[in-house]
């Protein structure tokens, strides 16, 4: 008889877990069994069963259900979670069964009554991401949502999953529960402008990240206008491949007008479009095209900044419009390097940043006076150590303090070179000093740079200043409502409570920064910090569990070289929390 065929199909993969299992299990066996088989039978199947999906594995703590429509299973989600925040309306925190939830779609392997596969393998490892009661999607499923779902998804950026060689796009869906607890910003007291990715039109994908690249030089040209408050790169670019309605962008990020536009580059030429729309009324205000040469790509940013401005502020004296422009170097190569190095940092991986950093090197040996490449080099050796990836911490400190300072030399108008070379200096060289005037000159120079306020709270706990770094964090994250980077300012929050010792809000900020980013070195050591000072020591102890697989290396013995605290204080409470949470010696 001849062999019988692997059967496939394609599948919508719904992974379902109970969050702390073992906690619940440890109190109260019987009981929590009990329960979960109740909630089995009179919640999970029969909502499933509606949706038209069928679950094909029961784990003790979860499940994995398939669904031939990805919206049924999308929906099968939130409706999921909404019950259960019915069923545990009433329960003592302790006694509640919360779920998190991944979805993903992709081709199966059929086997019976089974299905096995990459596709079911990343939707567990999307539920992983996920904190108790969320719901998290994959690229391939946000990609057959727009306009099917009443409820927006957040972007979570791409992240590299256990056993998974490609980088996986994750969304999160707001459900309305959600959005009633975060209302939208409210509008600035002065102009205010969100620029949305360009579209690529130059029929090549590899050139997303030079039509990337023009957007976030002209949101830096608008930066420099400082009656302007003008959304981050990181939040504008959470809209990128989406069909977006302009009204719900302005009350999304809380802006008045919102730029779009296209990038066409071929044959060395550039042709740039752009259309200002009030947010408000939908009403276009202005619309324009730009044609040049490659070696004018400088100027034509220019020309569609200063535009933009025009159509704002007509009145407004030339003057500060030439005032905000610049050109950052001479050589389209190292331009282009550079480009592509800002690409792969935010892709926010270990091997990611490893590429970004030969791209910045290659841009700066190509022009060795580009003093952005200089500052975002640095930022690259930061990451590198917040996420114990740095495999020479004394190396790296002396090659930071080399680039910030000519960071330092070359962009004293640079206020992403001074930000980066600054935070840099702070944090990997432990010179608080000379950073934060670093940092603090880039924010004169552009107060509409979220990083460098962000970067600036980070420092000002450093220095024991934890209410003002608060109040910075808070700047930025309103500058960049719907950043990918959010993680690191809610772990900058956690650092400024935890100095101020407010020990339950540094760890709920450190939990924030985790839902967000599950694998932030960072913000697991402040988590297991605050819970020890705050005499949960159970949970400290798992959070140093978690610690030692992302970070083995990290020992007693070396926190100092971590936190480059100022108050010696600050650093010994740091140091034997993390003992007392279990860092070995």
């Amino acid at each position: 008889m001849a062999e019988e065929r692997t059967q496939r199909r394609l599948a919508a993969i719904l992974a379902a877990d109970v969050v702390g299992y073992s906690r619940l299990m440890e109190q109260d066996e019987a009981d929590t069994f009990e329960r979960l088989r109740a909630h089995r039978k009179e919640l999970f199947e029969p909502e499933i069963g509606r949706r038209h999906g069928r679950i094909f594995k029961i784990m003790g703590d979860g499940l994995l259900a398939e669904f031939v429509s990805v919206v049924d299973a999308v929906e099968c989600a939130v409706a999921l979670q909404r019950s259960m925040i019915e069923r545990n309306a009433g329960l003592a925190e302790g006694r509640r069964i919360d779920l998190r939830i991944g979805v993903n779609l992709g081709d199966m392997i059929v086997d019976g009554d089974d299905v096995h596969g990459d596709g079911v393998n990343i939707a567990a490892r999307l539920q992983d991401l996920a904190h108790a009661g969320a719901i998290v999607v994959s690229g391939t499923v946000y990609d057959h949502l727009p306009g099917k779902l009443g409820m927006s998804l957040e972007f979570l950026g791409e992240h590299q999953v256990k056993n998974i060689q490609r980088l996986v796009r994750v969304y999160r869906v707001r459900t309305d529960q959600e959005g009633a607890k975060t209302a939208p910003p409210a509008l600035p007291d002065k102009p205010s402008i969100a620029v949305l990715p360009f579209q690529n039109l130059s029929g090549e994908p590899e050139q997303e990240y030079f039509a990337d690249g023009i957007v976030e030089d002209i949101i830096t040209a608008l930066s420099r206008m400082r009656w302007l408050f003008v959304i981050a790169r990181n939040s504008s670019f959470v809209y990128k491949g989406r069909a977006v309605d302009v009204k719900q962008v302005g009350r999304e990020l809380g802006v008045r007008y919102v730029l779009e536009g296209s990038v066409r580059k071929a044959a060395g030429r550039v042709r740039i479009t752009g259309q200002l729309i009030d947010a408000a009324s939908g009403a276009h205000l202005w619309a324009d095209r730009f044609d040049g040469g490659l070696e004018d790509i400088f100027e034509l940013q220019d020309q569609v900044a200063s535009s933009v401005v025009g159509a704002i502020a007509p009145k407004l004296e030339q003057a500060e419009i030439e005032r905000a422009k610049r050109k950052p170097t001479e050589s389209l190569d190292a331009y282009d390097c550079y480009l592509r190095g800002v690409a792969f940092v935010h892709r926010e991986t270990k091997e990611s940043i490893a590429e970004a950093l030969r791209l910045f090197y290659r841009a700066i040996e190509l022009d060795p006076d580009f003093a952005s490449a200089h500052g975002m080099a640095n930022w690259c050796y930061n990451r590198r150590k917040a996420n114990g990836w740095a495999s020479e911490g004394a190396g790296d400190a002396a090659e930071v303090a080399r680039l910030a300072r000519r960071a330092a030399e070359l962009g004293k108008e640079d206020a992403i070179a001074l930000t980066f070379g600054g935070i840099g200096l702070a944090y990997v060289v432990g010179d608080l000093d000379d950073g934060a005037a670093m940092i603090d000159r880039a924010l004169l120079l552009n107060p509409n740079l979220a990083a460098a306020w962000s970067h600036s709270g980070w420092v000002r706990a450093l220095l024991g200043e934890p209410d003002l770094a608060i109040r910075h964090q808070m700047h930025a994250m309103r500058l960049s409502p719907l950043d990918p980077f959010m993680f690191n300012m809610e772990g900058g929050t956690a650092l400024a409570h935890f100095v101020a010792g407010r020990y339950e809000e540094a760890a709920s900020w450190a939990e924030r920064a985790l839902r967000d980013q599950p694998t932030y070195a960072s913000a697991v050591r402040l988590l297991a910090a605050s819970r020890a000072m705050a005499g949960r020591q159970e949970q400290a102890h798992q959070a140093i569990a978690r610690l030692r697989q992302l970070d083995p290396g990290l020992r007693v013995s070396n926190v100092k070289d971590l936190m480059p605290f100022r108050r010696p204080e600050d650093l010994t409470r740091f140091t034997e929390a993390l003992r007392e949470a279990g860092l070995p010696e």
